[in-house]
């Protein structure tokens, strides 16, 4: 199976590329870099398997998305104490990018060209990793799981053919809340609240399919820019009484901050994106120096949505585990839903090692997804949509009720559905019953 693609890169970026493979003597065959041993595949060897992911661990975006990867760390420790996958351990490399997209396409570089990474797990962000999902594919890396929900990491895989994505795109998340909205409060006035990329875009896409007509106001707002003063008066202006926000933590807090000094007090419907609890309510407290008493239950009545439990759900089985791989192998600090997310992630990228076999190349990798992707296990409550010609993530999800200090009342069954005009169904696979292997690691 062909992947490289041919497409020219500028001038510029084909020099520094080139001044990069000669610093690192990345010009040379590297056949032979395993001395005989059988291995040729960049970032393998008999013994270990390198990854890596760029997050902001610095920056605004940094409170919440900084621990996904620390949860992902405590989880590959874990499988590497059991004896890692087919014989490897696996090694992840974090940089930290800031979240903006320049910082980005250096800590890529880096990764990709000097400590040749086998492949790109979780890197974050919509408008960063936008920045370097073409460099990825036309260097044939396996750019797996991005943390976004953008359409473009799944619905284009003639370009984009090494990338898959992982969670529920924004499309069908706004889908099934603009449906769920139409259904339950008819009568509403709607606001969006949009982040000015994908995330808004694609979250607006799905959301108009259901409330064009009740849509009364749209603002948005650049990621960088704390000052939403101005687009939370336009709401209040336009008369919207349910707000969808499509946004970040920080924002999440800072809507609520601005509401609290204009007054305005709409239901809100946040994405589940912007919505932990813990995370917004120390936010909060944090903006405002301490005017604003910020806890768990600030967001308390709030909607939001969900496709993986979180701690708040402390009996279910794969928090359990969760709970376990951090006492065992996390760092500093208490189990978070963001660390969910990161272990998440990894438990589905070991079952991605395990099915592309001992023989472990970057092509088998791809091809090992696209066969049984769909059948992976793991704690999402919908399976993924993972085929040849399609790699969006995972299919469904449900809408929930904030309440009692963070808890997630849900509101609807998992509902499942597809980019465009694809109906929206309640989920038969039985994917949210599944409970994690004895011991787990997947089998």
């Amino acid at each position: 199976m062909k992947r490289r693609l041919t497409r020219p890169a500028p001038l510029v970026g084909v020099l520094a590329t080139l001044a990069l493979l000669a610093a690192c003597g990345a010009g040379d065959d590297r056949s032979d870099e395993d001395g005989g041993g059988g291995v040729s595949e960049v970032g393998v060897s008999e013994d270990s398997v390198t990854v890596g992911a760029h997050f902001p661990l610095t920056g605004v975006a940094a409170p919440g998305y900084s621990e996904i990867p620390t949860g992902a760390q405590a989880y590959f420790d874990y499988v590497n104490a059991q004896g890692g996958v087919h014989g490897r351990q696996i090694e992840y490399l974090v940089k930290d990018d800031g979240y903006n997209p320049t910082n980005t396409n250096t800590v890529t570089n880096e990764l990709v060209l000097q400590d040749e990474i086998f492949a790109m797990v979780g890197g974050l962000g919509t408008p960063t990793h936008s920045a370097v999902v073409d460099f990825l594919n036309e260097e044939g890396v396996p750019d797996l799981f991005v943390s976004s929900g953008s359409l473009q990491w799944g619905d284009d895989v003639a370009d984009k053919p090494y990338t898959f994505g992982w969670q529920p795109d924004y499309e069908i998340e706004g889908k099934i809340i603009g449906q769920y909205v139409a259904e339950n409060l008819p009568d509403a006035k709607v606001g969006l609240f949009l982040q000015d990329d994908d995330f808004g875009e694609d979250a607006e896409k799905g959301v108009r399919q259901y409330l064009e007509d009740q849509v009364v106001g749209v603002e948005r707002y650049t990621s960088g820019n704390t000052d939403v003063g101005p687009q939370i008066a336009g709401l209040q202006a336009s008369g919207a009484d349910l707000v969808l926000s499509f946004n970040t933590p920080s924002y999440t807090a800072l809507s609520q901050l601005v509401s609290l000094k204009l007054g305005y007090d709409p239901q809100w419907f946040y994405s589940n994106v912007g919505s932990d609890p813990d995370l917004v309510g120390s936010l909060l407290s944090e903006f405002s120096e301490g005017a604003v008493e910020g806890s768990a239950s600030s967001l308390d009545g709030v909607l939001t949505t969900e496709y993986i439990p979180g701690i708040d759900q402390a009996e279910d089985p794969w928090v359990q585990l969760w709970q376990k791989v951090w006492d065992e192998h996390g760092t500093e600090g208490e189990l978070t839903n963001y660390r969910v997310y990161g272990m998440s992630h990894a438990y589905a990228f070991v079952q991605a090692l395990q099915a592309a076999g001992e023989e472990l190349t970057r092509d088998g990798l791809v091809e090992a997804l696209e066969e049984v992707g769909q059948d992976l296990d793991g704690p999402q409550l919908a399976p993924f949509r993972f085929t040849a010609d399609s790699h969006m993530g995972i299919s469904g999800l449900r809408v929930v009720e904030i309440k009692d200090g963070g808890a997630a009342d849900p509101l609807t069954p998992v509902l499942v559905s597809d980019i465009g005009d694809a109906p929206i169904e309640e989920d038969t696979s039985g994917q949210a019953d599944d409970a994690p292997p004895e011991g787990g690691v997947p089998e």
